[in-house]
């Protein structure tokens, strides 16, 4: 089904690579215009840059616009939700899916890296997604917020303790953010992916064959692929999903129902 997104207005965050920069092809593909936002170093500019030549590729009539910034530093985020407003005059989708993921023992947790870890994955959607549903209530249309949570959030993992608090949280912001603002028309919903394979996880996954052993947990017999991820943030931002809010989607091959 092709055009689920045809003139909606849809802002990702962490959109330079990984499944950030597969969601923006996806919803590309679906019609979407696009406000893409990356940490604004020199190498996501030159990310979005190549992503930009591909997206125009795909449908050159629809808006792909960037914006760089840190969102954990004070005023990033209402600089995003205005170039959104600049641009597109609204907003119908946030998609949060920026992120970090620090494999770590856990008595080898610093306060360092426990403090950027929530400021990067819980506390900057959160005043991210605040601005940018002020801008879809003065729309009046309502709009989606979909959050990228992580299958951790739901599952143990041994040096994931500090990332999955972070990630678990994410999930009780989506239930009681789908209460608080459905009155407005704005549904909120997760997605929780398995192992999927970016740049965040390669150096964990090439120690001693760990994705080969990962790959064979999962019923499917492969890891994630951000793609994968992608087709589940274009379902809850669509209209397909116009009735469905204050939901999670595990996309992880199965491996979370695998008890063998």
């Amino acid at each position: 089904m092709a055009g689920l997104l045809r003139n909606k207005f849809v802002a990702i965050t962490g959109s330079s690579s990984g499944i950030g920069r597969a969601t923006a092809i996806a919803c590309a593909k679906q019609g979407g215009n696009l406000l893409l936002h990356h940490l604004g170093d020199s190498r996501a500019k030159e990310d979005i840059a190549t992503l930009q030549k591909e997206l125009k590729s795909i449908d050159p009539k629809l808006e792909y616009v960037d914006h760089g910034g840190d969102l954990t530093q004070l005023g990033v985020s209402e600089a995003l939700v205005k170039k959104a407003k600049d641009s597109f005059g609204t907003l119908d989708v946030l998609v949060n899916n920026a992120g970090i993921c620090k494999f770590d023992d856990f008595h080898a947790v610093t306060r360092e890296t426990m403090d950027r870890h929530l400021a990067v994955n819980t506390i900057s959607p959160f005043f991210l997604t605040q601005a940018a549903t002020r801008l879809m209530k003065e729309g009046g249309h309502g709009g989606s917020v979909v959050n990228i949570a992580s299958i951790t959030a739901t599952q143990g993992s041994s040096q994931l303790t500090h990332y999955a608090a972070t990630k678990a949280a994410i999930l009780g912001f989506t239930f009681s953010a789908a209460v608080a603002l459905g009155p407005d028309g704005i549904r909120f919903n997760s997605v929780c992916p398995g192992t999927t394979e970016t740049s965040m996880n390669k150096d964990d996954l090439d120690k001693d064959d760990k994705r080969t052993k990962m790959a064979l947990a999962v019923p499917l017999r492969r890891l994630g692929k951000p793609e994968d991820i992608a087709g589940a943030v274009v379902f809850f931002a669509s209209d397909l999903a116009a009735y469905v809010s204050g939901q999670s989607l595990i996309v992880d091959g199965g491996a979370s129902i695998n008890y063998q």
